[in-house]
């Protein structure tokens, strides 16, 4: 797996402990991220007298999506464009990955439909019944959400995860960065 982490740990538990935590912040950058759209959908909804009960389902969809970011992650084709600019490698990541979420939903309904007794089209009939244009703004949402996502990941594994954190989370004056923006 390429992870924005270049210095792999070596034993079984730490790659795992390793992979964890590249899952969480996966997650909690989502969350974030989805929370947001779903307080401003759940806001105005609300300006127009609509009650919008899903709103708790961010944290949740947070979790699926960074498994899919991971699972997706160990596939070869999404690697493709590493070593083009990396604003190709992030577009293309970005779109990639909002294409593989939703194949992922996809095929989650069918076999929900399928485990409830639905048939194959039911769960898909459930999937479609919140309509096309909500179905095509969470697309457009998690494929932007998903632009400043891969360009930090990229840059993490150009630069190095550590540099990159060394860089967003300490003092200027400890990383060798200049303090000020004009030198």
């Amino acid at each position: 797996m390429t992870d924005p982490v270049p210095d792999h740990p070596a034993s079984l538990k730490e790659r795992a402990l390793e992979e964890l935590r590249v899952f969480w912040m996966i997650a909690l950058y989502l969350w974030v991220f989805l929370g947001a759209f779903m307080t401003y959908r759940v806001l105005i909804l609300a300006e127009t007298g609509v009650w919008y009960v899903h709103a708790g389902v961010a944290f949740i969809e947070a979790l699926i999506v960074a498994k899919v970011v991971l699972l997706g992650n160990m596939l070869s084709f999404t690697r493709r464009y590493e070593n083009s600019a990396l604003y190709v490698s992030v577009a293309y990541k970005s779109a990639l990955f909002g294409l593989l979420v939703v194949v992922f939903a996809i095929v989650e309904h069918v076999v929900e439909g399928l485990v409830k007794g639905k048939g194959l089209m039911g769960g898909l009939q459930d999937m479609f019944s919140v309509g096309g244009y909500e179905l095509a703004a969470r697309v457009l949402m998690l494929v932007v959400a998903f632009v400043p996502f891969f360009a930090f990941w990229e840059l993490g594994r150009v630069l190095g995860m550590k540099k990159l954190a060394n860089i967003f989370f300490s003092n200027p004056s400890t990383t060798g960065r200049p303090s000020d923006p004009a030198t």
